[in-house]
């Protein structure tokens, strides 16, 4: 199988790609940069913006699946951008499918296109979209969910992926930032309600999508469907935190405010930030104030059934990887 991995340099997408290569696919990589581990690892790349549709051509040429991987992620920043990364990017892979006769896409989407803001406990892919969010990054996604399950077709099968909370080592994002914000201080509990929290490690999420691809055929019972996927192993949010924080070597987090006024401080921020036109991200979002206050657990049943998902790296085996990894690397 020739695979083309949409932001095959990145932390799930490098996970796919090395899934991929060890059990014999050939792999090409789409990303806006160059990765040198991909190259030791004879991963043939292509440099390019997900908003430029021929150059998404270029990389999906003679290829046999797709694993739409890259998005824009992040609480801040301009909606313009998103949307072109996210939606418009969605669009172009989906052409370049159709141009070239790629009969499987299988695409990483979000639990938080479904985040109305408040506890999400055992829900199943039945939960609705909602009607508004409160992040550019859930609604693009949302909307990219959509058009990548409206494509399936007797000519294009589609799948919808939802890993939430992706973590292990080679995090570039999630465990970075509970890090950093715990080394300056900046970390603070949200409430003091014990909110279970699904999350999954890395390789989990990597398998989910092989196993994805492999059921994935037009007409097959996954085709059009939209999966969570997750470790099944629902932890309260703050101890996952504390957790991550030992691994690291770090105290656990003991100071904490109410949920209310991390809601008014992320609306203070993200309205100074408007309009002082301010770089960076704010300390605190509406988006982030509900996320970190409530409960996201899912009901997997789906995934098992269909995809034949299982997680192979439990809770506490990752914990131990990701130690050792913390232990040999420099996070900031």
């Amino acid at each position: 199988m020739k695979a083309l991995v949409t932001g095959g340099g990145g932390f799930l997408g490098g996970a796919i790609v090395r899934q991929l290569l060890a059990r014999g696919d050939e792999v090409q990589s789409f990303s806006r940069g160059e990765h040198p581990e991909l190259a030791r690892l004879g991963v043939r790349q292509f440099r390019g913006e997900l908003g430029d549709p021929a150059a998404l051509l270029r990389a999906a040429q003679g290829c046999d699946i797709l694993f739409h991987v890259a998005a824009k992620a992040g609480i801040w920043g301009p909606y313009e951008e998103f949307f072109r990364a996210n939606v418009t990017g969605t669009k172009n892979v989906i052409a370049a499918c159709q141009a070239h006769g790629i009969q499987r896409l299988i695409h990483t989407s979000s639990p938080s296109v479904v985040f109305d803001g408040r506890d999400l406990e055992g829900g199943d892919e039945s939960l609705p979209y909602p009607d508004r969010y409160e992040a550019h990054y859930p609604q693009t996604k949302a909307l990219a969910e959509r058009l990548v399950l409206a494509a399936n077709s007797p000519t294009l099968a589609t799948v919808a992926l939802r890993p939430h909370l992706i973590w292990g080592p080679g995090d570039n994002h999630l465990v970075p930032r509970i890090v950093a914000k715990a080394r300056a201080r900046r970390l603070r509990r949200i409430g003091n309600r014990p909110c279970l929290v699904d999350t999954v490690y890395v390789e989990n999420a990597a398998l989910a999508h092989l196993l994805a691809g492999d059921r994935l055929f037009p007409g097959s019972p996954v085709a059009g469907k939209s999966y969570f996927i997750t470790n099944g192993e629902p932890t309260p949010l703050w101890e996952m935190v504390n957790r991550i924080l030992a691994a690291a070597g770090l105290s656990p987090v003991t100071r904490s405010i109410s949920p209310r006024m991390a809601y008014a401080i992320g609306v203070v921020c993200e309205r100074l930030w408007s309009a002082l036109r301010l770089s960076g991200e704010p300390p605190m979002t509406r988006f982030v104030a509900r996320e970190l206050a409530t409960a996201h657990w899912f009901d997997g049943s789906a995934a098992r059934r269909d995809l034949g998902y299982e997680p192979t790296v439990s809770l506490e085996e990752g914990l131990v990887r990701l130690s050792e990894w913390l232990q040999n690397e420099q996070v900031d």
